[in-house]
């Protein structure tokens, strides 16, 4: 059963950039394509981001310039990379399987951008 835990998260200025970063274990990756995801408080889970096990990617309009998702399926882990971070960046991300399996949400980890 996949298990994934999200780490990297902190506080940031506005337009600065965080990596974070998601490990799995229990399967492998290249069985899925992977997702990072945003909740903001009292808001759904958005999908941001997601990578096929080929590495095509997709994005949300939100972020579709400034977010890079990657995954290392050998390392089995899956990236994030966001730069230029506006406070509405902010809230607790998490990564899971696109579309998401409700059995697999981690903790995730929190972003906050605040000067």
């Amino acid at each position: 059963q996949l298990r994934l835990v999200e780490s990297g998260g902190g506080l940031v200025q506005p337009g600065g950039s965080l990596r974070l970063s998601c490990t799995a274990s229990g399967s492998a990756i290249t069985d899925y394509t992977m997702g990072w995801y945003r909740q903001d408080p009292g808001k759904e889970r958005e999908l941001l981001a997601r990578a096929t096990s080929s590495g095509i990617t997709t994005y949300s309009v939100s972020v579709k310039g400034r977010f890079t998702i990657s995954r290392d399926n050998a390392a089995n882990t899956v990236h994030l990379q966001m730069s230029r971070l506006k406070p509405e960046d902010a809230g607790v991300y998490f990564c899971n399987t696109a579309p998401a399996a409700v059995g697999r949400w981690g903790q995730g980890t929190q972003v906050i951008v605040s000067a």
